[in-house]
């Protein structure tokens, strides 16, 4: 009994050091971790420059499968120190963690897909919780939430941006016509999304004083348009209101950003360990 109490004891300081950085092997861990993604990350773009590429393919590969190995040892670790594995692979980090190993192996069989390695600067998120910026974490989650708020506004906006979008396009094809390079509706439209957003490719453009006085039109109609966007989602920040979590994940459900002051998980009710 007594042997595997110590095993599962030890089992839960993995699971702290794995998963969380709130203790010193935790945030040593996370930052060990940090340097191995941004250096397997540096591997991936150098492996698409062709010079290097000519002289070093060989080391770079070599390096490539390194850094999958470890993240591949690193996944494993995850998935045996958690309570519920099938709960961790399914989850966010879970997923990104899976991405960022799988193209290595997809590449035995299509080439190229290595490319995708890059997916490995995602799990850089962890960054925030290293460094126990819970300002950041806070910041973040705000964001997210007004995001979530402003959902169905954000749909309306683009439906209606959508529909103008159609509108103009048409508009333009009847004044331009094909002659001008307006050879059909959809042409018509990506040079109203084109316009509409104030990027202006230039590859594409009215002739006729008529369709120069409906792109000036649009143009500024554009600029209106950005603002909207970007007022929901201030509007609802500014409503938002939420505390600073901490980097505590829950023994059962793996989940984190409770409250400092917590004792019990938010998700799943499981008592946390009191320290102190």
């Amino acid at each position: 009994m007594e042997t595997k109490h110590q095993f599962k004891g030890l089992r839960e300081e993995l699971r702290k050091i794995v998963f969380e950085a709130d203790t010193v092997a935790g945030k040593r861990f996370d930052e060990l971790l940090i340097l191995a993604i941004l250096a397997s990350v540096a591997v991936v773009l150098l492996d698409s420059v062709a010079w290097v590429r000519a002289d070093w393919g060989e080391g770079i590969q070599g390096d490539e499968w390194l850094f999958t190995l470890l993240f591949s040892a690193e996944y494993l670790l995850r998935l045996y120190t958690v309570r519920h594995p099938w709960r961790y692979v399914f989850s966010f980090y879970g997923l990104i963690d899976l991405a960022a190993i799988l193209p290595s192996f997809i590449a035995l069989l299509v080439p190229g897909t290595q490319y995708l390695l890059v997916i490995r600067m995602l799990r850089v998120v962890r960054l925030f919780r290293i460094l126990k910026l819970t300002q950041h974490l806070a910041e973040a989650q705000l964001l997210a939430q007004a995001l979530k708020a402003s959902k169905r506004k954000i749909q309306v906006f683009l439906l209606t941006v959508s529909i103008l979008v159609v509108l103009l396009g048409a508009l333009m094809y009847m004044i331009e016509g094909e002659e001008n390079g307006y050879s059909s509706i959809p042409k018509a439209m990506y040079w109203a999304v084109v316009t509409l957003t104030t990027v202006g490719y230039g590859d594409i453009s009215p002739k006729t004083p008529l369709g120069q006085a409906l792109a000036s039109f649009v143009m500024i109609l554009g600029y209106a348009i950005i603002a909207v966007p970007t007022g929901i989602v201030t509007a609802e920040i500014s409503q938002a209101r939420i505390g600073k979590p901490s980097t505590r994940s829950c023994r059962k459900c793996n989940q984190e950003r409770h409250d400092q002051d917590a004792r019990f998980c938010k998700y799943c009710g499981t008592a946390f360990e009191q320290t102190g």
